[in-house]
């Protein structure tokens, strides 16, 4: 079995924007969201891979017998567009993209050019949600302890 190209790595957060964002408007917004990602998932922001800044981590595995293990949710500030990795596939969700504001979507990341284009309190709601459904479906260390 192939194994994951996207892992958790020592990279520094800070260092990878710095060399990689060339836009100073999209450094800016990058730095935004990790102050509001660390915040609202709870969990210090680590580079995942070459590009992606993400925050927490879970494990999952498919029926096909593929596992592995992912960020809570993240971003990437790629050069068209950041990546959000904040999306599940619940209904709510759902609805609370017609609320977003200037975004694309593929099946499981959000596209936008940059934060001004949307609504925050919209895309916190959206983090909170998807680690709300990650705990429920998949073993994570959002998990709260029960004891």
């Amino acid at each position: 079995m192939a194994e994951n190209k996207t892992k958790e790595t020592d990279i520094s957060v800070d260092h990878f924007i710095h060399s990689f964002v060339e836009n100073d408007k999209k450094k800016s917004d990058s730095f935004k969201l990790i102050d509001m990602m660390s915040e609202w998932s709870g969990f210090p922001p680590k580079m995942w891979g070459p590009t992606i800044i993400g925050f927490g981590s879970y494990h999952y595995k498919y029926a096909s017998g593929h596992e592995g293990d992912s960020p809570l949710i993240g971003f990437s500030p790629r050069k068209t567009a950041f990546s959000l990795y904040v999306f599940s596939p619940v209904e709510a969700q759902i609805q609370l993209l017609d609320h977003l504001g200037k975004f694309k979507k593929s099946k499981a990341c959000i596209y936008i050019k940059k934060l001004d284009d949307i609504d925050i309190s919209i895309l916190e709601k959206l983090c909170k949600s998807s680690i709300e459904y990650i705990n429920e479906h998949h073993e994570c260390a959002c998990r709260e302890d029960s004891n």
